[in-house]
């Protein structure tokens, strides 16, 4: 199991799954927003830093916005090297522990840590991690199959040259925004322009909602498009689905994956064994 803090007092980012829908997160501006967090991740790490026969990491922030400039990530990496101290070292004196620490990217090219936390300054146990979705912006729902697949692979690239350990935390076979609620209550979805400021690409009719109407088409698309990402991700050092089970989209299921069959039962197995080149 990994622990992951996916809401901050203040919220980190604004988005919903914070807790606090904003147009602009207010973590960052407040010492005593930032200090509450720290205890919090004290107190998680203490608790089971000799239980990682269930707990092997602890995420100690979800998703924090650094796209809103150089503020939120100063904020970032200073609180990630607090929170290095408080997962590793969760005795109060130089023991290690064996939890790990899994560091966001927030939002930023992997390249950008480069330097941070590197093992040859002795840091241990650090791992980054970075969430794929081809899906939020109109650029990448208007993509083809193949153009999907094909930024998947090249995904796999980045990886390899990661500075950190690298997981990929988060990611999906679905390739519209089309779920409902995805981008929040009431707002739509890019792919069929009901998401402001968006243009139609097309209706999400057949590509969202039970995984009993998906087209044999849909359903192998759905199974390169996995079997790609997967590809690509193991070339880090592995990845965690989003999500096991949705309320009404299977295309973001992998309960419902595995049911209908575009994911395998045996997550190595392979019917497009070349799918990256």
């Amino acid at each position: 199991m990994i622990i992951d803090l996916h809401g901050a007092p203040g919220s980190q980012n604004g988005f919903d799954n914070s807790g606090q829908k904003k147009s602009y997160p207010l973590w960052h501006t407040s010492s005593d927003n930032i200090a509450r967090t720290n205890a919090i991740i004290k107190t998680l790490a203490s608790t089971y830093s000799s239980q990682t026969d269930v707990v092997a990491g602890i995420a100690p922030l979800n998703e924090p916005a650094g796209f809103f400039g150089s503020d939120v990530l100063a904020a970032t990496r200073q609180y990630w090297y607090d929170s290095y101290g408080n997962i590793r070292y969760p005795y109060g004196n130089s023991q290690q522990g064996a939890v790990v620490e899994f560091i966001a990217d927030a939002f930023q090219p992997l390249s950008y840590w480069n330097n941070f936390m590197p093992w040859q300054s002795g840091f241990e146990g650090v791992i980054l991690d970075t969430h794929y979705y081809g899906i939020f912006s109109p650029a990448e729902v208007s993509r083809s199959w193949d153009q999907q697949v094909q930024a998947a692979c090249a995904r796999g690239n980045d990886i390899v040259s990661s500075p950190l350990w690298t997981v990929v935390g988060e990611w999906t076979t679905a390739f519209t925004d089309c779920a409902k609620y995805l981008n929040g209550r009431g707002n739509g979805a890019r792919y069929d322009g009901t998401f402001p400021g968006s243009t139609y690409v097309g209706s999400c009719a057949q590509w969202t909602g039970s995984g009993a109407s998906f087209s044999a088409t849909y359903k192998a698309f759905l199974r390169r498009f996995w079997e790609a990402q997967v590809t690509a991700f193991e070339r880090g050092q592995g990845w965690i689905y989003w999500t096991w089970k949705a309320e009404n989209a299977d295309e973001w299921s992998y309960s419902a994956g595995l049911n209908y069959g575009w994911i395998p039962q045996d997550p190595t197995q392979r019917n497009y064994p070349n799918v990256c080149g």
